[in-house]
């Protein structure tokens, strides 16, 4: 699933169609748009502004909406493809006598679109979301003080996307592995300062992923352009079982972490 960085890089591509006009719009999943306002609604908008909170992006537009969207396990946005292997919504943009495409290709279908009135900067779809470690209202004590306050994992409470946003499964892994902590420890038994460390290791490690345009396992993951992200060969923890620990040489080890699994160095990562 796409996390910060992937999401963000997205973004960042998809901010050079600011100013474009959508000249027409063609959804062609109807399942995957969540909203009872007609996604034709947008036909003549202009772009203003793309933005992300978490894993979501959404579009702001000259008139008064938001197109939010979910990119789900496969969700990718592409710009001009020559042949997308499954689009399920389709914008036509204009920019003077500049025409191009853009498709939101999405293989396994969990991503989503929603068109909502933009009564806030944030639409309401998002609101529920907590502020990530790259937000500038990011309240690095707030979050240290909710999870000393939980006795759940430390883990679970990195992926729970209403205490701190964007961190999934690949991310929550590295920032353990970078800051020394198990991921089985109960967020109660964590001190300040590990709490303190393990925030800056989730930035560290985002901001890595981010120069490198994110983690790429297969053809599901890639920006606007269709280039793959980089990030996967610098990988620490995260399906890296069974080899040693580039720290301190233990092999990684797998554990099960519900359906999935929790990748951590059992020598430096001690409970």
């Amino acid at each position: 699933m796409p996390e910060l960085p992937e999401v963000e890089t997205v973004r960042l591509g998809l901010t050079k169609l600011n100013g474009w006009q959508i000249q027409d719009t063609e959804l062609l999943l109807p399942r995957i748009f969540k909203s009872e306002i007609p996604l034709s609604q947008i036909n003549n908008f202009k772009i203003s502004n793309i933005q992300r909170r978490g894993k979501f992006l959404w579009f702001e537009f000259d008139q008064p909406f938001h197109l939010i969207c979910h990119l789900g396990m496969s969700g990718r946005f592409l710009l001009n493809p020559d042949n997308p292997r499954h689009p399920r919504v389709k914008l036509i943009l204009a920019k003077g006598q500049k025409i191009k495409t853009l498709i939101y290709d999405d293989q396994r279908t969990f991503g989503w679109l929603k068109l909502e009135p933009r009564n806030n900067s944030i639409p309401k779809s998002v609101s529920h979301i907590a502020l990530d470690p790259f937000d500038s209202k990011f309240n690095s004590k707030a979050v240290i003080n909710t999870m000393q306050s939980r006795k759940a994992t430390i883990k679970y409470l990195l992926l729970n996307q209403s205490i701190m946003s964007g961190v999934g499964n690949i991310y929550a892994d590295e920032s353990l592995w970078m800051a020394k902590i198990h991921p089985n420890t109960p967020g109660d038994k964590l001190s300040t300062d590990q709490l303190r460390l393990l925030i800056q290791s989730v930035k560290k490690v985002m901001q890595k992923a981010l120069a490198k345009g994110g983690t790429s396992f297969d053809a599901l993951y890639v920006n606007i352009n269709g280039d793959s992200g980089f990030f996967e060969i610098s990988l620490k923890a995260y399906g890296q079982d069974g080899k040693p620990c580039s720290r301190c040489g233990s092999l990684i080890k797998a554990i099960k972490f519900g359906a999935r699994h929790s990748h951590f160095c059992p020598k430096c990562q001690k409970k």
